[in-house]
């Protein structure tokens, strides 16, 4: 029993299920993209298949990120009691562990269009290259802002059967919230990524950061009022907006410094945000 509840402690620990912030975060934007496609209260059971999806492929992108980050998650101060470094669990129980919730997701998606089966495949190579991209690319944020918004395409082609340019306007403007808001995460460990050569747009961005990420969270709110726009929303969408922006600039107050742990609580301040656009979205539907 003892072995059995510390496996479960790690499954626990290297799936995140301790440490929502990053379901919030996927699970946002999808229900933005759930309501606007549906035009309305989407249907029951396609809001649960998206809801459980985000839920196991966000468990499933944090098991494949501890594989990958293995061998150097012990040299960061933030990632050293993680399961795989720890000893809590095996690289080839990681594996299986991501093979099983894989395995789940995609029985969840065959319940859907053959359109949508189609995009899913993009959805898990973005899911499962983006943890390595860190070794390659000083742009990994921007494969992780991809793999967040693939599932609002999926959306719209399950309710809409098409793509239309509102869908791409709102991937778009969240894989820029994202880039901004995971640069804030690489932040609090960019003197141990430049010790140990791992790559993010902190390190790419320099003392350039602060200014970007702002740059990024009016370039979100530009384009999610152009979504509005289209979609001829009123004034309480609009107002949510307005009330992101002010949220934007407390985290900019946050990082001011670039504090480990108030860029750290910027990076989980992002919640609040998503959740207030989709106020937005959910009123304009009532």
């Amino acid at each position: 029993m003892n072995t059995l509840t510390m496996k479960w402690q790690a499954v626990k620990q290297i799936t995140r299920m301790d440490k929502p912030i990053g379901t919030y975060l996927l699970l946002w934007p999808t229900y933005w993209a759930l309501w606007i496609a549906a035009d309305g209260f989407p249907n029951l059971y396609l809001l649960m298949v998206f809801s459980f999806g985000v839920f196991v492929m966000r468990s499933a992108g944090c098991v494949i990120n501890d594989y990958a980050d293995r061998h150097i998650d012990g040299q960061v101060k933030r990632t050293q009691q993680r399961p795989l470094v720890s000893g809590s669990m095996t690289s080839q129980e990681a594996i299986m562990l991501f093979g099983v919730l894989i395995g789940i997701a995609f029985g969840l998606v065959l319940t859907l269009s053959p359109f949508t089966i189609y995009l899913s495949v993009v959805a898990l190579l973005l899911a499962a290259t983006y943890p390595f991209m860190k070794r390659f690319t000083q742009l990994p944020q921007v494969v992780l802002g991809a793999a967040f918004s693939w599932g609002m395409i999926m959306a719209f082609a399950e309710f809409r059967g098409e793509i239309p340019t509102v869908a791409w306007l709102l991937f778009t403007a969240n894989l820029l919230w994202t880039v901004a808001y995971d640069t804030m995460y690489a932040m609090v460990d960019r003197d141990d990524d430049l010790k140990i050569g791992v790559k993010s747009t902190a390190i790419l961005f320099g003392k350039h950061d602060k200014r970007i990420i702002l740059f990024l969270q009016l370039l979100t709110l530009a384009l999610l009022f152009t979504v509005g726009e289209i979609q001829a929303f009123g004034w309480p969408y609009q107002l949510c907006l307005v009330i992101s922006a002010g949220l934007f600039c407390y985290q900019q107050i946050l990082i001011a410094n670039r504090d480990r742990e108030r860029c750290f609580q910027a990076f989980l301040h992002n919640h609040f945000v998503g959740l207030v656009i989709f106020i937005g979205v959910f009123i304009e539907y009532l």
